[in-house]
């Protein structure tokens, strides 16, 4: 099988254990055992953040600077795009209010 099939699988096991566990500590309402299980709670919280965390990756220089220029060049176009479309409107709409006060 291909990583990404085995991959994917991983991921619902995990997804569907997790939600298994979500599910047996709602039906557990006593509060003084709740209270005792919430440093195993916390410790198995900060376990799966640290798992969690080894996957991310951080981008490198290039990919930083790449995604940033295609930002500015994205906001610059649609900066210019808003500005002719108000521009238009602008205009369309004072012909208008021009043209039905003249009567």
């Amino acid at each position: 099988m291909t990583e990404s099939v085995v991959g994917a699988r991983e991921r619902r096991k995990n997804r569907y254990q997790m939600a298994k566990s979500a599910a047996v500590e709602r039906t557990d309402e006593n509060g003084l055992a709740r209270l005792k299980a919430w440093p195993q709670r916390a410790k198995s919280f900060y376990s799966d953040v640290r798992t969690e965390m080894r996957k991310v990756t951080t981008p490198s220089r290039k990919e930083v600077q790449g995604t940033t220029t295609v930002v500015i060049i994205t906001v610059f176009l649609f900066g210019i795009y808003f500005a002719v479309i108000d521009k238009l409107l602008g205009t369309s709409l004072d012909r208008l209010l021009k043209s039905l006060t003249h009567r």
